[in-house]
């Protein structure tokens, strides 16, 4: 064992001294090269640099020499020849740079492939091509923005939004715990967003030519507490056309039937104008279900949120773990649910790219972003996998 241990150590020093004597004589060769180019311009230099060459042949020599000697012992430990060590230091050698090689063809494989994809997807009426990760906290804003007019000019006066709850500061796709809770979460991302959202939305319910120069004045944006201490508010904002292009926002609406309540007669207000709900804590009306203190929540939530003038759904961003990968599911009226996944860069570990995976009609589930995950060759290999292999495992 000990034997063997020596001899694992003895190579390591082997491959440390090759890569340091080749970087070595690269960087020698291209300064030699750059010096005696610039030898007649500046002659005054021409002894030292002579002198830093020698140096530097001087020690490459002695890597080389150190490594010959370690080649030599470990020909001994093993009771090889000096030529079968140095032949199988070259057979290793060359099978590290094939499987180097064969890893740059399969990505580069792999990143063709994804051009492709991509442009062979051009105009797809799922929303392919045209629905992208957002990539700032104004990215995001501004494709929610275009999908609620979208839907608010089919008739939608009712919708839901559901943003990646993030601070203006922040990346479109980052993750934020709130240890602060709910309060925390609506003055950190809840507000800002609202706010931003309806510096950007117009609906007006009058003719659309009428009062072009005030529909391009920024609203005056109002905010009313519901209840303080879970961060719930209603955001008003008031257009400079007049009331006929006021939008309302609740943000936060949960459960409780005072939310049922408020969002009942907020509705009835608007009556034509644009109404909608941020971010509320429910999934569907499945979320209610039993209270022995509100036993018709269920009934009333129907009534009011998902019945007659149910809230449609008209963008959402979700970001989730699936299979380890950090995946992104984009939902943009009038489109599909569009699928994405990240991919860290092979060469450069402090990036990573963005990879669409497909769409779904329905809300995705993590069985359907792993079957698609799965077909991808870029997750061939699990993000473990990925990682060990950098990190020099098998």
């Amino acid at each position: 064992m000990r034997i063997t241990s020596c001899v694992y150590y003895r190579w390591a020093i082997i491959a440390i001294l090759s890569a340091r004597i080749s970087a070595f004589q690269t960087t020698t060769r291209s300064s030699f090269i750059s010096k005696q180019n610039n030898i007649c311009r500046k002659p005054i230099h021409t002894i030292a640099f002579m002198t830093d060459n020698n140096n530097a042949i001087s020690d490459a020599q002695k890597f080389l020499d150190k490594a010959a000697q370690l080649r030599a012992e470990i020909a001994e430990a093993e009771g090889k020849t000096l030529e079968e060590v140095e032949d199988e230091a070259k057979a290793k050698k060359q099978d590290e740079n094939l499987r180097q090689t064969k890893r740059r063809e399969e990505i580069s494989a792999a990143k063709q492939k994804r051009l492709e994809d991509n442009a062979s997807r051009g105009s797809d009426t799922n929303g392919e091509g045209f629905v992208q990760v957002p990539v700032t906290f104004d990215d995001m804003v501004r494709q929610a923005a275009r999908a609620v007019e979208r839907a608010f000019q089919d008739g939608k006066t009712r919708q839901t939004l559901r943003f990646n709850l993030i601070g203006e500061e922040e990346g479109a796709t980052e993750e934020n715990e709130f240890p602060g809770g709910s309060k925390q979460m609506y003055r950190e991302s809840g507000r800002p967003l609202t706010d931003a959202l309806l510096r950007e939305v117009r609906a007006p319910t009058k003719n659309v030519d009428t009062f072009p120069e005030e529909r391009r004045t920024n609203p005056d944006l109002k905010a009313q507490d519901i209840w303080d201490f879970d961060g719930t508010a209603l955001h008003t904002a008031e257009a400079a056309e007049g009331a006929s292009a006021d939008i309302q926002a609740m943000v936060f609406p949960n459960t409780d039937n005072k939310y049922l309540e408020d969002i009942d007669k907020v509705s009835d207000a608007m009556g034509k104008r644009l109404f909608l709900l941020v971010n509320p804590f429910w999934r569907d009306v499945e979320s209610w279900g039993f209270n022995i203190l509100a036993p018709g929540a269920k009934k009333r939530a129907q009534e009011v949120i998902f019945g007659k003038n149910a809230f449609d759904e008209t963008y959402s961003m979700m970001l989730f773990s699936v299979r380890g990968e950090k995946c992104v599911a984009i939902k943009a009226y009038p489109y599909d649910w569009q699928l994405f996944a990240f991919r860290e860069d092979d060469y450069n570990q402090n990036e990573e790219y963005v990879i669409r995976l497909g769409s779904c009609k329905e809300s995705p589930t993590s069985s359907v972003i792993t079957a698609l995950i799965n077909e991808r060759p870029e997750f061939k290999e699990t993000k473990t996998m990925r990682q060990m292999k950098k990190l020099g495992g098998p």
